[in-house]
C-alpha cells in the first residue's frame, strides 16, 4: 500500500514538474513546440493514463472513504477519460468560406490535410456588427448553409455562438479584409465532450455536498470549539498627508465651471462615446501620475494645454520613471518639462526607443502633441450613408459633407481659442453648449444618456484606490501585529478598537462595492475584463469575506486589510489609469464574469491562507498551540479554495470550448492554473500525506504554495504570455 501510495503521489510530482517545465520552454520555443512534442505527444499521455490507473486502484483500496469523497475523485477520472477520448477521436481543422464561392465539402486538419464533411457547406452572409455610435466590433456573424442530399439548413456562427450539424460544430475564427468571406474552426469530437462535461457537473455536485456535509471535514473544522477562544482585537492607524506647498505660480487654466462644461462634451475615444473629461484624466494620469496637478482637475490641465500651451511647456509636470530617459534629457528630478524634450528629442533614437523606459517617455511626448495640435480630440460627430462617424478639426473630411458643417467643424475650435484669448467666458459657455447641441442632433439615439455621462464623471472623480490601499496595507501590517499580541496573551482587546477596524471594513467595501457598480453601468459589463478590474474585485472580495467571517476568525479583518490594500496597490501600480474600454466580441459571454468571479474568490482565499500561515510560522516557536488553531483556519479555508478554483477552471473550460472550440488548450495560463490547484490540493489529502498534519509544515507550505498563484496571475502576463496574458 505504501510503495503505491508512494508511486502515485510522485508520478504526479512528475507531471507537475513536467507542467512548470513546458510552460517555460513555450516562452522559447512556441505554442507549436510543446503541443507537438509534450502536451499532444503519446508518453505525456501516457503518463495521465498510469496516474489514473494507480489512482483508482489506490481508492479501490481506501474502502473507508465517504461516498462524496468517492464521488470527487470519480468526477476528476472522468474528466481525464473525456480528455482521452477526445485525444483519440477528436478532430480539429478550419474551414474557410467566400459568398461568391460554391459549397464546399473539404476542410483543413490540423496537420494541413484536406478532411471530408458528409454535407456540404457554403456562406451565405457574413457581417460585422458593431457598438451603438462607434467603430468597435460586438459581434462577427456568419450565416451559413448546410446541404446534406435534398436538405438544407441555415445556420448563425457568431462570437460565443456556434453552429452544429451532424456531431460538426462551427466556430466563428476570423474573416477576410474585405468583408466577403469568414474562416471558420471545426470541431468534430461526438463523445469526448459529452464525457468530459458530465465529469464537470459530477465535481461540481461533489464540492457543493462536501462543503455541506455535516460529518464532512469542512464542516466539522468550523465546528471546531478552538476557534471560538479566538476574538479579534486590533488597532487601525490613520494617515496623515501633508499638504504639498507650491514654489511656483499656477499656470494659467480656464476657470472651474468653464473647464467642466468643456468635460461635458463627448468625444470619441478609446472606440467609445464618453465625455471628454475621461480623456482629461487618462491625459493628466498619463502625464504626471496623478489625476490633478497641483490643485487643478484634470479638465483643468487639459484645458491649460489646450488654450494656453506657451506657459504650459514650461511646466515640470511629465513624469519620467526611467533613468535612461532622464540621462537623454538632460534632467536631475523625476520630472521633465516639455521644452526638455524639444531640446534633447534627436537624442531619442531607434535604439533607444526600444528601452520600455525610453519609450514611455517618448510616447508621452507625442501625446502632448496630438492633444495640442487637436488631432485627438474628435468631438465633432457627423455621419455618412446613415453611418455614424467622428473628427477632430484637424481631420479630412468626406466631401459629401455638406459645407455649412464641414466649417463647424474645422472652425469651432478656433472660436472657443479666440474666446479664450478674450476671456469672453459668457460666450465661451454658450459655444460650448452649442457644440454640445450639435453632438447630441448627429448622434441622435447613439448619444450615450445623461445619467451614464453623469455617472462616468462620477467615477472619474472619485477614484481614490491608491490613497485607500495605502492606507489598508499600512492598517493591515499594524492590526496583524497588535492581534498576533491578543492572541499571544489571550486578550480580547478592546471594543473601540474593534469597531473602528469594522467600521473602517465597512467602508471599504461601500467605496468599492459603488465603484465597482458605477465601472459596470459606464461599460455596460460587470468590470472583470483587464488587470485593473479583476484585482479591484479581489479587493472587494477581500473585505466582503472578512465582514463575513469577522466574529469568528481573529486574523480575518487584518487579512481582510492587507490583501485589500495589496490588490488595489497591485491594480494602480499595473495600469495606473485603467481605460474603460468596450469588450471584445469573445469576452461578452456571461461565462467569462462566472469563470473570473470563482477564480478571484479562490485567489483571495489562498491570499488568506499565505497571511496564515505567515502568523502560524511568527507563532509556531514560543506559542505552538496558538499556531495549531490557526492551522485549522487554515485548513478551512482551503476547501472553499481549492473548490472555488476547481469550479472556475472548469467554468472557463465551457467557455472556451462554446468560443473556440476546445475545453483545454494548454495556454500558461491554463496550465498554471491547474499546478496551482493541483498542489493546494495536496494539502487536502492529510490521511494519504501525513506531513500535512504537522503544524509547521502545513503554514511554512501555505506560504511556499502562493508563488504558485503569483506566478499564475503575474508571472504568466509578464513572462510567459499566451491569450490570458491580459487577464
Amino acid at each position: 500500500m505504501k510503495i503505491l501510495k508512494r508511486t502515485t503521489f510522485c508520478l504526479l510530482g512528475i507531471i507537475l514538474l513536467l507542467l512548470v517545465t513546458a510552460s517555460v520552454i513555450e516562452k522559447y520555443y512556441g505554442s507549436d513546440f510543446v503541443s507537438r512534442y509534450i502536451y499532444q505527444s503519446f508518453w505525456f499521455v501516457g503518463l495521465w493514463f498510469v496516474l489514473a490507473i494507480l489512482s483508482i486502484i489506490y481508492l479501490l483500496r481506501h474502502r473507508s472513504l465517504r461516498f462524496v469523497t468517492w464521488m470527487l475523485h470519480f468526477s476528476l477520472l472522468l474528466i481525464l477519460c473525456g480528455a482521452f477520448i477526445s485525444w483519440l477521436s477528436g478532430e480539429r481543422g478550419t474551414l474557410h468560406l467566400r459568398i461568391d464561392e460554391n459549397p464546399t465539402s473539404v476542410y483543413i486538419d490540423t496537420d494541413g490535410r484536406e478532411q471530408y464533411f458528409p454535407f456540404q457547406i457554403e456562406l451565405e452572409k457574413f457581417y460585422i456588427e458593431y457598438y451603438p455610435g462607434t467603430q468597435a466590433p460586438l459581434d462577427f456573424v456568419s450565416r451559413i448553409i448546410f446541404t446534406d442530399k435534398d436538405k438544407k439548413v441555415t445556420e448563425t456562427v457568431a462570437m460565443n455562438h456556434i453552429a452544429r450539424y451532424k456531431n460538426y460544430r462551427f466556430y466563428q475564427s476570423s474573416y477576410d479584409s474585405d468583408e466577403a468571406g469568414t474562416r471558420l474552426s471545426v470541431a468534430h469530437d461526438p463523445w469526448g465532450i459529452g464525457v468530459t462535461y458530465t465529469g464537470y457537473l459530477l465535481l461540481l455536485l461533489s464540492m457543493i455536498f462536501l462543503l455541506s456535509d455535516p460529518n464532512g471535514p469542512f464542516r466539522r473544522l468550523l465546528k471546531n470549539q478552538t476557534l471560538k477562544r479566538i476574538t479579534l482585537g486590533c488597532i487601525a492607524l490613520l494617515a496623515i498627508q501633508l499638504p504639498a506647498h507650491a514654489e511656483k505660480p499656477i499656470p494659467p487654466t480656464l476657470p472651474y465651471n468653464l473647464s467642466d462644461d468643456l468635460g461635458r462634451l463627448c468625444i470619441y475615444y478609446n472606440q467609445r462615446i464618453c465625455p471628454l473629461s475621461t480623456l482629461a484624466r487618462d491625459f493628466t494620469v498619463k502625464l504626471y501620475g496623478k489625476s490633478s496637478y497641483r490643485g487643478l482637475t484634470a479638465e483643468q490641465v487639459l484645458s491649460g494645454w489646450l488654450f494656453y500651451y506657451d506657459e504650459w511647456k514650461q511646466e515640470q509636470m511629465i513624469k519620467i520613471k526611467s533613468g535612461e530617459a532622464r540621462r537623454l534629457l538632460k534632467i536631475e528630478g523625476q520630472y521633465a518639462k516639455l521644452t526638455d524634450f524639444n531640446r534633447a528629442i534627436r537624442n531619442f533614437r531607434i535604439e533607444n526607443i526600444n528601452d520600455r523606459g525610453v519609450a514611455e517617455a517618448y510616447e508621452k511626448f507625442n501625446l502632448v502633441a496630438m492633444i495640442c495640435t487637436g488631432s485627438m480630440l474628435k468631438i465633432f460627430p457627423y455621419r455618412v450613408n446613415n453611418t455614424l462617424y467622428w473628427a477632430s478639426q484637424v481631420d479630412i473630411l468626406p466631401k459629401e459633407l455638406p459645407h455649412e458643417q464641414e466649417i463647424f467643424i474645422n472652425q469651432s475650435m478656433n472660436f472657443v481659442n479666440e474666446l479664450v484669448a478674450k476671456r469672453d467666458y459668457s460666450e465661451l459657455h454658450r459655444v460650448l453648449g452649442k457644440i454640445e447641441l450639435y453632438q447630441q442632433k448627429i448622434c441622435g439615439n447613439e448619444y450615450p444618456s445623461q445619467t451614464r455621462l453623469q455617472a462616468e464623471r462620477l467615477y472619474n472623480r472619485t477614484n481614490y484606490s491608491l490613497n485607500l490601499a495605502i492606507f489598508f496595507i499600512l492598517t493591515g501590517i499594524v492590526a496583524f501585529i497588535y492581534a498576533c499580541r491578543r492572541i499571544i496573551q489571550d486578550n480580547p482587546g478592546l471594543v473601540i478598537v474593534r469597531r473602528l477596524l469594522l467600521g473602517g471594513a465597512i467602508i471599504g467595501f461601500t467605496y468599492l462595492s459603488l465603484s465597482l457598480l458605477l465601472r459596470a453601468y459606464i461599460a455596460k459589463h460587470w468590470p472583470l475584463s483587464n488587470g485593473f478590474e479583476t484585482m479591484q474585485f479581489m479587493a472587494w472580495c477581500a473585505l466582503g469575506i472578512s465582514l463575513i467571517g469577522y466574529r469568528k476568525f481573529i486574523l480575518i479583518i487584518p487579512f481582510g486589510y492587507l490583501v485589500s490594500g495589496l490588490a488595489m496597490l497591485v491594480s494602480m501600480m499595473g495600469e495606473s489609469n485603467p481605460q474603460i474600454t468596450p469588450l471584445m466580441p469573445v469576452l461578452t459571454s456571461p461565462l467569462l464574469s462566472i469563470h473570473v468571479v470563482l477564480v478571484m474568490i479562490a485567489y483571495t482565499l489562498l491570499t488568506f491562507t499565505m497571511f496564515n500561515g505567515i502568523a502560524g510560522l511568527f507563532l509556531y516557536r514560543n506559542h505552538p498551540n496558538r499556531a495549531d488553531q490557526l492551522q485549522i483556519v487554515g485548513r478551512l479555508l482551503l476547501y472553499p479554495a481549492v473548490f472555488s478554483l476547481a469550479a472556475g477552471i472548469f467554468v472557463g473550460a465551457v467557455w472556451a470550448n462554446i468560443s473556440w472550440g476546445r475545453y483545454w488548450g494548454w495556454d500558461p495560463k491554463e496550465v498554471w492554473a491547474l499546478i496551482t490547484w493541483l498542489v493546494y490540493a495536496l494539502a487536502l489529502h492529510q490521511n494519504s500525506l501525513p506531513l500535512f498534519k504537522k503544524t509547521i509544515f502545513f503554514h511554512g507550505f501555505c506560504v511556499m504554495a502562493f508563488f504558485c498563484v503569483l506566478i499564475t496571475y503575474f508571472g504568466v502576463n509578464f513572462l510567459l504570455g499566451g491569450m490570458h496574458s491580459y487577464a
